[in-house]
């Protein structure tokens, strides 16, 4: 169950930090703008549905764009084994080479790569053309992405949603519970990124949680702008 977490920690990251800042904006525009839990809800909800799958969508069409790459070049890389491959020596002998390798073990390995169709094939894709075989599928991958937006989308709305089935009436301090509870969602989405971007992990959170409060603050002030204007 890690392993196929951690296959997917892009996706489900990713789609995470898009899901709770762009609900959570919606929330805070909304609530700028004065507008009842039942329009924050109904906004917020549209937002997780729409732009969820419209994110979903991206990451699929992205990922499928990405394998059909791979396959066409892994089928050039494939005809020309016959032709290809002995005009390759140097280039093989060349890349092992740079490995380190050396003597008996350069050339035994130089000549098996050049007399194995499966290896001279792999070699290629990694070492020439630097592209590793897609584990996922585009299929999965908008799933996850869908999935993680819907989920951490969620928490800016849990709340209000949370108030409507105890039929609590909103107020001041429903934002207030809403921006503490996003806060956390930002602060684990940001530890989690830290392990794809290979960064310091306080930098990661406060990153991750100042982008989303900066979202969150225009979208507020838009909103209390905008009802100012308009009515």
């Amino acid at each position: 169950m890690l392993t196929k977490f951690q296959k997917y920690l892009s996706e489900i990251v990713y789609g995470g930090i898009d899901g709770s800042v762009t609900t959570f904006a919606v929330v805070a525009g909304a609530v700028g703008a004065d507008l009842g839990s039942s329009v924050i809800l109904i906004l917020g909800f549209a937002n997780l549905v729409a732009d969820g799958f419209s994110m979903a969508v991206g990451a699929y069409l992205s990922s499928k764009a990405a394998h059909e790459k791979f396959h066409k070049i892994e089928n050039l890389v494939e005809k020309g084994f016959e032709t290809q491959r002995n005009l390759d020596i140097e280039k093989i002998e060349y890349i092992y080479k740079s490995k380190g390798l050396t003597g008996e073990l350069l050339d035994s390995l130089t000549a098996e790569t050049i007399s194995n169709k499966k290896l001279y094939i792999d070699f290629n894709m990694k070492e020439v053309n630097e592209m590793m075989h897609p584990e996922l599928t585009s299929f999965n991958i908008g799933l996850a992405t869908f999935i993680s937006f819907f989920l951490v989308g969620l928490i800016p709305l849990s709340f209000y949603v949370y108030e409507l089935i105890l039929g609590i009436e909103s107020n001041g301090n429903s934002f207030i519970v809403t921006c503490v509870l996003t806060s956390l969602a930002f602060i684990l989405i940001g530890y989690f990124k830290s392990y794809i971007t290979d960064r310091n992990k306080m930098k990661s959170i406060l990153e991750t949680v100042f982008l989303g409060a900066i979202a969150a603050i225009l979208s507020y002030f838009l909103g209390s702008f905008l009802e100012g204007i308009i009515t």
